[in-house]
C-alpha cells in the first residue's frame, strides 16, 4: 500500500509532539556530555603491605576526593592461630593511614578491602 503525497505534510504534523523537547531531555550532570555514558570516579586507596615474621604493617594513602575505608585482613597459617578482620578506618584524600595486625606464628596472607 502507498500513501498520496498530499498526506505527508499531516503525518509530519502528528509526529511533531513525539519528538521530546530539548528541556525535556535528562540531566546530563553525571553523565559525559556526547556520549551518555556515565562518568566512571577513579576510588580506592594505594596500600602496601609489609609482613615481617608475625607482624603486618600495611600503609594505604588516597590519592582520590571521595572517602574510603579500608580495613586489614589477615590469614594466619597454623590451624589454631585465629585470623583476623580489623575494623573499618576512613582515609580521606591526601590522607595516609597504618593499619597493623598480627598472628601468633606465621602468616599465610594479608589483604587490604576497600568500601565506598
Amino acid at each position: 500500500m502507498r500513501l498520496s503525497p498530499r498526506f505527508a505534510p499531516l503525518l509530519v504534523v502528528l509526529a511533531l509532539p513525539l519528538i521530546p523537547a530539548y528541556d525535556d531531555a535528562p540531566d546530563t550532570t553525571k553523565t559525559a556530555l556526547h556520549a551518555r555514558v556515565p562518568v566512571v570516579r577513579p576510588f580506592g586507596s594505594e596500600c602496601r603491605i609489609r609482613v615481617e615474621g608475625s607482624y603486618v604493617t600495611a600503609y594505604c594513602h588516597n590519592p582520590y576526593p571521595e572517602i574510603d575505608r579500608v580495613a586489614l585482613h589477615i590469614e594466619c597459617d597454623r590451624w589454631w592461630d585465629i585470623d583476623s578482620d580489623g575494623t573499618r578506618v576512613a582515609v580521606g584524600p591526601t590522607q595516609t593511614v597504618r593499619l597493623a595486625g598480627r598472628c601468633w606464628k606465621e602468616v599465610r596472607s594479608a589483604w587490604v578491602t576497600h568500601r565506598r
